[in-house]
């Protein structure tokens, strides 16, 4: 991949988690991205510390100057469930990290999401974004159905959430989708709406890119501090948590699938979103019936939304790519 093309404009809408700061080191560092800004949501954790968690990935980047804004606290509706059971007391793995003293950007998040569009709107075709949210869609729901204008900014939205045919949350849902499903679903409405064009990096490919303990510690020990030094503590805490040798990179893949998305395999599909059941709600309904007579006796129809579906992926190729941006090999 050339260095010299121009940069991909992209912004990060996250819940910052360690798969998201896996995420936010590759979309600082990786020199073909040009990351815009980055807006903050509550979900892994609350959402004071995911901005201050956010902050911190950044400066360790040196990416002062991107800026951040703090978003939704909490669900449109459902009461707010966070995953520190996975990520750690202070949502980043508890990892004693430098803490960045900077405080977010002023105002709402949709407002810095609404202000970074309209001016790629106003520019030409290649200044358009791509928005990757990494976490429960509020922010891009109220985005969407507060300043739909700020479409025309958007090339498309590549966002982690879902799945075609697994569950986390619970044995049904995802948990970025399952914490705040109506959000989830009226983005997807909305993006049908407005002609937006999505792609999902779900469950189904999540897991897959895969960095081992060893390379973690070889991180830490070449690396001590910077990217890298955080990048292989990331890592590390979760195969302590989880007691294995090698720990997904996680929400890092949705970026990897804009870097390289001839690393990803996926089908064009029919996506609509459980809110009423008893044990799916959350779960991403994904149509993949391949005779249309079936829709006949459908009482639901077809979805409004049909998306690009991430269903396999080269999880090496991913986690190379990884690896070699945070530790500057590229």
């Amino acid at each position: 991949m050339t260095t010299t093309a121009r940069r991909t404009p992209i912004v990060l809408d996250v819940d910052t988690g360690v798969d998201d700061a896996c995420a936010l080191l590759l979309a600082a560092l990786h020199p073909a991205l040009d990351l815009k800004a980055v807006t903050c949501v509550g979900g892994n954790a609350p959402l004071v510390d995911v901005v201050r968690n956010t902050l911190t990935v950044l400066d360790t980047c040196g990416r002062e100057d991107v800026p951040v804004a703090a978003g939704a606290a909490r669900p449109l509706l459902e009461t707010p469930v966070d995953a520190r059971h996975v990520h750690g007391n202070d949502g980043m793995g508890d990892l004693d990290w430098p803490r960045s003293c900077r405080e977010p950007a002023p105002g709402h998040a949709i407002e810095l999401l609404r202000d970074v569009l309209l001016k790629a709107a106003a520019g030409p075709e290649e200044d358009r974004v791509t928005l990757i949210p990494l976490a429960p869609m509020t922010n891009i729901a109220l985005l969407l159905r507060t300043y739909p204008e700020a479409a025309r900014g958007l090339r498309r939205i590549v966002f982690m959430g879902g799945a075609a045919h697994v569950g986390n949350a619970t044995a049904s849902a995802e948990f970025n989708v399952f914490h705040d499903p109506e959000a989830a679903a009226i983005t997807l409405d909305a993006c049908a709406d407005l002609g937006i064009e999505l792609l999902m990096y779900g469950l189904d490919v999540f897991y897959d890119p895969r960095v081992s303990l060893a390379q973690a510690a070889a991180l830490v020990a070449e690396h001590d501090s910077g990217p890298a030094g955080l990048a292989g503590r990331l890592v590390a805490f979760q195969c302590e948590r989880f007691e294995t040798d090698s720990a997904t990179v996680g929400d890092a893949g949705a970026v990897c699938a804009v870097l390289d998305p001839e690393g990803l395999t996926t089908e064009r599909l029919p996506v609509r979103v459980e809110l009423a059941g008893t044990w799916s709600r959350g779960r991403t309904i994904v149509d993949r019936r391949d005779w249309a007579g079936n829709l006949v006796q459908d009482p639901h129809g077809q979805a409004p939304a049909t998306i690009d579906v991430g269903l396999a992926v080269d999880g090496e190729r991913y986690a190379r790519l990884w690896l070699d941006t945070v530790t500057g090999a590229l």
